[in-house]
């Protein structure tokens, strides 16, 4: 590259600023090291000649096009794959080959078009060996101007097609040339040959690209002795576009275009592959947003439901209360003295005709009520397992490896993966027997706590009749050593109030602390449990909000790029 203008070099740098700014972003986000070495390259291509690289398949006369460009046949020509690795073609004082690796070899040439311009041949791009046509699609990216040699005879070849769409997506300038017209008999056979390639490279590149029809068996020739054949080569308008339209001005545009070129295709890489994380992170965090939405629920449901279950344990002390209430009217009456005289036949009676199987019938209700308590937290857990299980089924084969790079990915998959063995081990040991056993001990501490009553090994049913029988033992035997002639009357009346009212307080306050307890112990249990789920599920949820944090910032960075690109062409293309 000759010497640049002032405002050609701030330019420069203002590119190269640019680019290397990509680079680390690119390094960031974590993109493949043949993505992070091409853009290196492109970088360094800035300081480097410009770069005419030759693509087509292997039996388009690619070196017998470079030779005709040359004027000598420098390259080996033939009907079999003859280019087996890249050979850069750059201005030297004599002919001479250097090998800088198998795949590489730097070929020196006294001509004057080199001087500027380096040519790059390269394999075919349907050659046998795979791996050429590899080392093809590796060095385009380099290139500053693509010449794509396609045949008279087989024009726009479905490989030709596939390897041009490479081309189109680096953001590269391409002329068409169609060689060895020569084999043709008419104009107008010629012409079709050209229109077809034509339409086809506009249908595919977007543009209407440059095309030349060529022999360059008939441009060699001429040049090498035989003159009059130079008009039928139709050599004369491309060297005349390479010599003359690609002039100084055109050059360094098109030096500058090329590596904006494949920043801004690794930008929108990036930028998809961004873009394609953050949706599925969004789909993430909805499931996210559904478990949450499920557990408030599960809660909101859970508290309703209790509330029914309590008023049943409510309802049956309210009768007990109530046949108190009875057994006192009939026992505390003066006809019935003698019998209020004998405490343990009031106290039995008491306990068959109020108590009953009330203790029975609450332990009942309360063992319904935790046996509810433990598989609504089962189910509950298993309603977790299957969002997990259906989350990572409905992108099952739908995410193969990490093509964009990094380990998004593998470590998204990794984590899902923990958390559903987690919760799966949860639900396949969740053992239901020991988590009611649990919680009805818990209960039965909680109730006896209240109630400053030693629980020991005594169950719940057994605390509520110790509880209910002390209101009847409180009051029995009241009447012993009391004149009943004289006091019955007026005694007997004020002691059923009073025996009444202890009742009362006393059923009151066994069925106040039972609801507080059990409520207590049912809010401990629930919190308990989604806690649990909470915990299982906090890793794949702080992944979520992490990732999708340094995406949308990647994201930020990656669209400040491509608009800095885009700014940096517009200023090429002014110069």
């Amino acid at each position: 590259m000759r010497i640049l203008s002032e405002q050609q070099d701030l330019l420069l740098k203002d590119e190269r600023k640019l680019l290397n700014d990509l680079r680390v972003t690119l390094i960031q986000f974590g993109a493949t090291q043949d993505d992070q070495e091409t853009l290196g390259k492109a970088i360094d291509q800035l300081d480097d000649l410009f770069l005419l690289v030759i693509v087509g398949e292997f039996n388009a006369g690619k070196s017998a096009f470079i030779n005709a460009l040359l004027g000598q046949r420098l390259l080996k020509e033939g009907v079999t794959p003859t280019t087996t690795q890249i050979n850069i073609i750059r201005h030297g004082e004599q002919q001479e080959r250097a090998v800088v690796d198998e795949d590489q070899h730097v070929i020196s040439f006294p001509a004057d078009l080199l001087a500027e311009i380096s040519i790059v041949d390269t394999p075919g791009t349907n050659a046998i060996m795979r791996e050429h046509e590899a080392i093809t699609s590796q060095f385009v990216p380099r290139s500053d101007l693509v010449l794509f040699i396609t045949s008279a005879d087989r024009p726009f070849t479905e490989s030709e097609r596939l390897f041009l769409t490479a081309i189109r997506d680096w953001g590269k300038k391409v002329v068409f040339v169609v060689n060895k017209i020569d084999i043709l008999q008419s104009e107008e056979d010629r012409a079709q040959v050209v229109e077809f390639v034509s339409q086809n490279a506009r249908a595919l590149l977007g543009v209407q690209p440059e095309i030349f029809a060529v022999s360059a068996r008939k441009a060699l020739q001429a040049k090498q002795g035989q003159p009059d054949l130079w008009p039928e080569s139709g050599f004369g308008p491309l060297e005349a576009y390479i010599q003359n339209t690609l002039d100084e001005k055109s050059r360094i545009q098109l030096k500058f275009l090329s590596p904006l070129g494949v920043g801004a295709h690794l930008a929108n890489k990036y930028a998809e592959v961004t873009h394609s994380r953050l949706d599925l992170l969004s789909e993430d965090f909805r499931m996210l947003s559904d478990v949450d939405s499920q557990l408030a629920l599960y809660q909101e449901d859970m508290r309703r439901d209790f509330t029914f279950r309590m008023a049943d344990i409510e309802n049956i002390m309210l009768e007990m209360e109530t046949r108190g209430d009875s057994f006192f009217d009939e026992t505390f009456r003066l006809a019935r003295v003698f019998d209020l005289l004998s405490k343990d036949r009031i106290q039995a009676a008491f306990e068959r005709q109020v108590v009953g199987d009330v203790p029975q019938q609450i332990e009942r209700k309360v063992n319904e009520l935790i046996d509810w308590l433990v598989d609504a937290n089962l189910r509950q857990w298993q309603a977790v397992t299957e969002h997990l299980v259906d989350r990572r089924r409905e992108h099952q084969g739908r995410i193969i490896g990490d093509a964009g790079g990094g380990t998004f990915h593998y470590d998204r998959e990794r984590i899902m993966d923990s958390v559903g063995r987690e919760a799966m081990r949860v639900v396949e040991g969740y053992d239901k027997s020991r988590e009611a056993q649990e919680i009805a001990e818990g209960a039965q501490t909680a109730v006896a706590a209240s109630l400053a009553i030693e629980a020991g090994a005594i169950g719940l049913g057994t605390l509520v009749t110790i509880l209910a029988t002390t209101a009847s033992a409180d009051i029995t035997g009241i009447l012993a050593a009391t004149v009943i002639a004289a006091l019955g009357l007026f005694i007997i009346p004020a002691k059923r109030t009073q025996a009444k009212a202890q009742m009362h307080d006393r059923i009151t306050l066994l069925r106040n602390q039972l609801v507080t307890s059990l409520r207590a112990q049912f809010e401990r249990e629930m919190e308990h449990g989604l806690q649990q789920i909470n915990n299982a599920i906090a890793p794949y949820t702080r992944f979520v909000r992490s990732e999708r944090g340094k995406l949308e910032q990647m994201d930020k960075e990656l669209e400040g790029h491509q608009r800095g690109i885009e700014q940096i062409k517009a200023r090429v293309e002014q110069i």
